[in-house]
């Protein structure tokens, strides 16, 4: 079974349902708690009643520095809603990891963005170094990842879209929540990956809700394609894709094709005229629910409530 670990400002704790139990460690950052699982599974053998994790103030399990790197496109799903038709290249793209932030912290709206986007995401957090060259097969997963987290790629659409720029479009300060769990995995526990169920609510609607196995690159070959040029260390984040119900959807194709016809300017004036009438991107007073977990509990990371608010 997997263990949930839990990072505060004094600490790491261990979750046994609805208590905790300190990890006697001097780890500081993500990578040093990985280093020390014998304090782990000390602490998650405890005899003590441990504190009420209502009580704890939780921050994002991964800490930064780290490199944090997102799959693009990566559901069925998501592919259909964007337009994708046909076999979809893998692709990758880097976050800032001064986006990451708590799972309980306001999402903040830029003052220029207009149209802001959820994408929950199963984030894999690396327990060890994965040198250029690697390559992963399914049964390596335990070798190279230590655990799960939630993670929601926040996006800010009108830079993405019209800069093509996915780094600075999720890269702001909050774009990137995590936690509250961080789910070390046993090496019997990756044989249920794609048991896992990706559900994101906004005030209570649920917009998204998908398994893994709607996954096009599953874990263990998306390391190994990110191994080709990229290198990854203990406690880096990788983002596996979303899937589908976010706000941004693709036009219909007779309007693409219209739209393709247009200067660069005025097609998107009218893309975003039509998506000022879309009424699911988020706004300063939403909160957004997010959790993943497999059916019979034995995975389960928790859940993420991040509210949005507009930037001072």
């Amino acid at each position: 079974m997997s263990t949930n670990v839990l990072r505060t400002a004094d600490g790491w704790w261990v979750v046994r349902g609805d208590r905790a139990v300190q990890v006697e460690t001097k780890a500081a950052t993500t990578a040093e708690l990985l280093a020390d699982r014998a304090a782990v599974h000390e602490a998650a053998g405890s005899d003590e009643s441990g504190t009420p994790v209502a009580d704890l103030v939780a921050l994002s399990p991964v800490t930064t520095p780290c490199r944090v790197v997102a799959q693009m496109v990566n559901y069925r799903s998501h592919a259909r809603d964007s337009g994708f038709t046909g076999d979809i290249p893998p692709a990758f793209f880097r976050k800032a990891s001064g986006s990451v932030s708590g799972p309980g912290e306001a999402v903040v709206r830029p003052a220029h963005v207009k149209f802001l986007d959820y994408e929950i995401e199963l984030g894999l957090v690396m327990g060890a170094s994965l040198p250029v060259g690697t390559v992963v097969e399914e049964r390596d997963l335990p070798s190279y990842v230590a655990g799960l987290v939630i993670t929601n790629d926040v996006s800010a659409r009108e830079v993405q879209l019209t800069k093509t720029q996915f780094y600075e479009s999720k890269s702001y300060p909050t774009f990137t929540p995590t936690g509250p769990y961080l789910a070390l995995l046993e090496p019997e526990d990756f044989a249920h990956l794609l048991d896992l169920r990706l559900k994101l609510s906004v005030n209570g609607e649920l917009r998204q809700d998908r398994t893994l196995a709607d996954m096009i690159v599953r874990p263990a070959q998306a390391l190994t394609l990110l191994a080709r040029f990229q290198t990854l260390d203990a406690g880096d984040l990788l983002l596996t894709g979303t899937p589908g119900g976010t706000a941004l959807k693709a036009p219909p194709k007779a309007v693409e094709k219209i739209g393709a016809l247009l200067p660069p300017a005025v097609k998107w004036k009218a893309f975003f005229k039509s998506q000022a009438k879309n009424p699911h991107y988020l706004s300063p007073g939403d909160v957004i629910a997010a959790t993943i977990a497999t059916p019979d509990g034995r995975i389960d990371l928790g859940e993420q409530r991040t509210p949005v608010s507009d930037a001072k």
